[in-house]
Parts: structure tokens; sequence; C-alpha cells
């Protein structure tokens, strides 16, 4: 039924795919596990300028023949694509675990929400949709309908690797445009894995692309080539704002973009908290993915009351936490994505201590894991004695650290949650339901969770943040159709 099984092997050269062709990069570069940094997963090309081009022109070439296609079409191509990712689910998640370092019950969870997103657009295709309104004007009707935009250059993190990707790809599709997909340079196999299943679902050549690489080589040509219609992109602040500029700055035409850029996510804990709920959220949305998501609890603001109770059972409950190889049934801190990352979540424990914060648990560098593997390793890290001024408490710093804040009552650690120039996601614990229905209409975030962890979001709901967080319509979901389609309006006279 599905006619290729994935196999990768460090001698093996993985390219890139441009109008339905595999095609060789400039160079390649070797995939490395942080698990075991001396495991090479493989050997991936990078493309050069010209071939990023090349992929936008091949989208460009593909966009009329696949926009026209019928809506049962393109079901039954996102459908394969569900049905393979679900089939194979162990060895992608075992890949994905392998090249970047979340557990493998994990990496098992996200392969599995990829294969539920695609299914969910494969369905939500054949909704159709539309509106046929009387017009004021007699003898006149109005038909408004969403069409697709063009080519999308897709842009991804390396933090869910098969995630993100699936949550823009399949949309995108769904609503009949074309694709030029850029993972991340750090985590190419599992987006070479996704291509491999997409070039073998029934797409017309040219409608999905894949071009691998650093964004500083070929991320230019992404977000100001004319051909290209919108931008999607996940990531850094910093680069976001820079899509940003190059879609607006073009001569001629602007492109439509997409942005989610981080957050600095609070997590507070009343006093009549259940003590045993408020820690597994915190460990949970802190630790898990070892700290690296956009969604991850790096603030947890405390109730006097509470403070130190909380603080004494999370110091317990982090040194129960298992730090080793990813793909270890054990473990459940896995390694930091690379040395770069390792080194920028070392500064920032040195920051904190800098400006006055306690240390209390972890925040060192592990040279191998219990097995003798040398990798990125480190203890998650637990701050004391902060205030949220501190770069500690304000910075994105995607790793295992976490801050806990003392505030002396509700309306306090309200103030303080939203004090940050992030809005993603928040979370409250407490059982009033009074309080709990004001933390979720006066929190400043996209997403508020209330008793569960300030991370993780079912594939059929909208995603996104305000303030520095986000741009843009909302992710996944029926909201997907605002940014990945346009509306028209057309008056027909009897």
């Amino acid at each position: 039924m599905f006619e290729e099984a994935v196999m990768f092997d460090a001698h093996k050269h993985h390219f890139n795919f441009i109008g339905g062709e595999w095609v060789e990069g400039y160079e390649s570069a070797a995939n490395i596990n942080p698990s075991d940094i001396s495991d090479v997963v493989g050997y991936f090309s990078r493309a050069s300028k010209a071939q990023a081009e090349q992929a936008i022109a091949a989208a460009h070439s593909a966009f009329q023949r696949w926009s026209r296609t019928s809506p049962n079409e393109r079901a039954e191509v996102l459908d394969k694509v569900a049905r393979e990712l679900l089939h194979r689910r162990h060895d992608l998640a075992d890949l994905l675990a392998r090249e970047e370092g979340k557990t493998l019950a994990e990496a098992m969870g996200e392969v599995v929400r990829a294969s539920q997103i695609f299914t969910f657009y494969s369905a939500e295709v054949l909704r159709g949709g539309g509106e046929l309104l009387p017009s004021t004007r007699p003898g006149m009707t109005v038909d408004i309908t969403r069409e697709p935009l063009g080519v999308v250059s897709v842009i991804t993190p390396w933090n869910f690797p098969m995630a993100i990707p699936a949550w823009k790809i399949a949309p995108a599709l769904a609503y009949g445009n074309t694709v030029v997909f850029k993972p991340a340079d750090l985590t190419p196999a599992s987006a070479w894995v996704l291509t491999s299943i997409l070039s073998r679902s029934g797409l017309p050549e040219g409608a999905f692309n894949l071009v691998m690489g650093r964004g500083r080589e070929i991320g230019e040509v992404l977000i100001s080539d004319p051909r290209v219609s919108a931008v999607t992109f996940t990531g850094s602040e910093s680069t976001g704002k820079t899509v940003a500029q190059r879609c607006i700055g073009r001569d001629g035409t602007m492109a439509r973009f997409q942005l989610e850029m981080g957050g600095k996510n609070p997590l507070v804990v009343l006093d009549d908290a259940d003590l045993e709920t408020a820690v597994q959220c915190a460990v949970n949305g802190a630790f898990y993915s070892t700290g690296q998501r956009c969604t991850a609890s790096s603030r947890l603001i405390v109730v006097d009351r509470m403070h130190d109770r909380f603080v004494d059972a999370m110091q317990s409950a982090i040194s129960q936490l298992v730090v080793g190889d990813a793909r270890h049934l054990d473990t459940r801190v896995g390694p930091v994505v690379d040395e770069s990352q390792l080194n920028s979540n070392l500064r920032y424990i040195a920051i904190g201590q800098q400006e006055g914060a306690e240390l209390l648990v972890g925040g060192q560098a592990m040279a191998t894991d219990a097995q003798g593997h040398r990798g990125y390793y480190m203890t998650p890290a637990l701050f004391v004695n902060t205030h949220n001024e501190m770069r500690i408490n304000q910075e994105e710093i995607f790793g295992p650290v976490a801050s806990v804040i003392r505030v002396a009552d509700a309306d306090e650690a309200l103030a303080v949650a939203n004090c940050t120039r992030f809005g993603l996601s928040a979370g409250v614990i407490t059982q009033s339901l009074k309080q709990a229905s004001r933390f979720k209409r006066e929190l400043q975030a996209g997403m508020v969770m209330v008793n569960a962890p300030t991370a993780g979001v079912d594939p059929h709901v909208p995603f996104g943040g305000r303030k520095a967080s986000s741009y843009g319509p909302r992710e996944q979901g029926r909201y997907a159709a605002e940014f990945f389609t346009t509306v028209k309006t057309a008056y027909i006279a009897a």
C-alpha cells in the first residue's frame, strides 16, 4: 500500500525536490543526532538561490492546474498523506526523536498530530463554502467565494519539524495553493520524509517543492520573489520582522504574510490551586520538549500563600526528571537541539544569577547521559527570588529554564502575567470558577489554559497569539482559510 520505507544512513545524500524531481544542491550538510553527536543521521543537500527560484517557478507553473482540481482530488491527496504518516508513525517518530532530540513519546505524538492535521483538511476541503446574497438592487444577486492565493512560501522552525510544516502545508494545498517549503537547516530529515510522502500522493509536478538550506542563503528569494503570493513563517521575532519588511517592501506587489514568533508564557498559580495539578502543569509546560516550545511555561507566577509549598514540590518533581537520550524509554527530558542552543541557555543561566536570581536547581551542562553518549544535555533549571523585569523573565530562552515570580494576590498575578511584549499562551491554576472566568477574559494571550499546561493545542482549533508573538490570521482549523484564501465578491445581473 505504501511504497517506500524510511531508510537513513550516514552515507546517503538526500536531495531537494523541485518540479517533481529530486535535485542535488550545491553542497551537503551532515544532520547530527543531539543525543549522540557521533551519530550522523544523514547528509542533506542545501539548495542554491537559483534552485529556490526554480522551485518558485515550478510552483507558479503548477498553480493553474492544481487550483482547478476538484475538491475530491485534493481530499484524496491529503488523505493519502495522512494515512501514510499514521501507518509509519513508529519509524517516523524514531527518526524525529533522533534528529531533533524530543523524547520518543513526544515524537510519536507529533507524527500522529501531523497525520490528524492532514486528515482534518482532507475533510475540510470538501466542506466548500461561500454565500449567495440578494443585492439591494433589483434583478441583481451577489456571489461571495473564496479562492486560492497562488504560490505560498512555507518557512518552518526546528522544534516541531513534522507538525508545524503539516499545519501550514495541508491547508495551503487544501485550498488550492502551490507550495515551496523551506524547513529549518537543523532538522531536514523530517522535512525530507514528509516531502517523500507528498511526492507519491498524486500531486501534479511542481505543486509542492522542497528547498533545504540556511535561511540567510535562500530565505530572501522565498520572501521577495514577486511570484510568491504569501509567506507563512514560524521562527524568531527578529527574522519575523525581516519577513514582514520584505513582503511589504516589494516593488509593484506586496505578499500576504503570517508570522508566529515566540512567547514568554505565564502560568499563574493562585492560592486555591490544587498543588499536584499546579506542579504537573508547570513541569510539563516548562521542561517537556526540553523547554523548546514557543508555548512553554517560562514564567511561573505564584501567589504568596502558595509559593513555598509550590517551590518545594517543584524542586522534588524536577529532581525526578531523567535527562538522557531522546529514544530511551525512561527519558523525560532529551537534549537541546545543538551546541549553539546549549550555549545560549547557559548564558541565560549566568545572566539570571548576575541579576540576583537564585538558581534553586539544575542549569548545568551534562557532558554525557547515563549511557555515556556525548550530547547537548542540560539539567532542567528553576530560578526563584526573581522579579518580572529581569531579562530571564522578559526574553525568550527556548530551553529547560523556568523562573518563579512571587506575587501578593490574584490582581498582581494578572498584572505581572500581562507585563510582557509577548502574548502567545497563558495559564491559570485555580479551583475558583470566578477567577477562571476572569483570567480567561483578561489574560492578554491568544490561547488561555485553565488547569492545564500552557503547551498543547488540538489540531482542529486556531493557534496563534497577540502582541509580538504573532501577526496575521490564525493557523490551524477552519481559521486557516483566512490566510490561505482571498475573498471574491461577484455581482450577477439577471
